[in-house]
């Protein structure tokens, strides 16, 4: 497969266990449909529940055409601008897969790091019936759902005891004086 940027052969790269399809030469980076979810999700566990699907929030972005052509369809891809990230994702709309720039995809994990840390206490609340809702009737397994509704949970315990750092004092105080057996 041939870089739509500088038309370089790519090579089969891994991130985690997911392959990819790297420029050495722009560093760019080629996600076939669903590797860029699944890269995000094994490079950082705790963003699995996230979802950085291109088609999902189409309200997140603004859609213009660029001059690549997709790797695989040759097709025209279009340019998405991701909210206030500055990552411009290149996704083709037949084969759903996505160009990446340098940098680009660490600084989608560092966005949602960030989204992650900045999440109140009613969104957790929100995420947390969304993802017990998606258990049901998500599009992953039952099992990667599961995970990401416990994920949800965590990372709102999380929020509650840094938003009530007395609370997390008295619940550990009460388990240490009444230890389960």
């Amino acid at each position: 497969m041939y870089c739509p940027k500088c038309s370089d052969q790519m090579e089969i790269q891994m991130i985690e266990d997911v392959e990819i399809d790297l420029c050495k030469k722009c560093s760019g980076i080629w996600f076939d449909q669903d590797e860029l979810r699944k890269a995000k999700d094994q490079t950082e566990p705790d963003l699995n529940w996230m979802d950085f699907e291109i088609w999902k929030n189409e309200n997140k972005f603004q859609f213009s055409q660029k001059p690549l052509v997709c790797p695989k369809c040759d097709l025209d891809m279009v340019q998405i601008d991701y909210g206030k990230t500055g990552v411009e994702v290149d996704y083709c709309p037949k084969c759903r897969g996505v160009w990446l720039d340098e940098g680009e995809f660490k600084k989608i994990i560092e966005n949602l790091n960030s989204e992650l840390a900045n999440k109140s206490i009613s969104e957790y609340v929100k995420a947390s019936l969304e993802e017990g809702l998606e258990i049901a009737t998500g599009p992953e397994t039952f099992i990667s759902e599961w995970k990401d509704f416990m994920t949800v949970l965590r990372m709102f315990q999380y929020r509650f005891f840094i938003l009530n750092p007395k609370l997390q004092d008295t619940v550990f105080t009460i388990q240490d004086k009444f230890p389960l057996k």
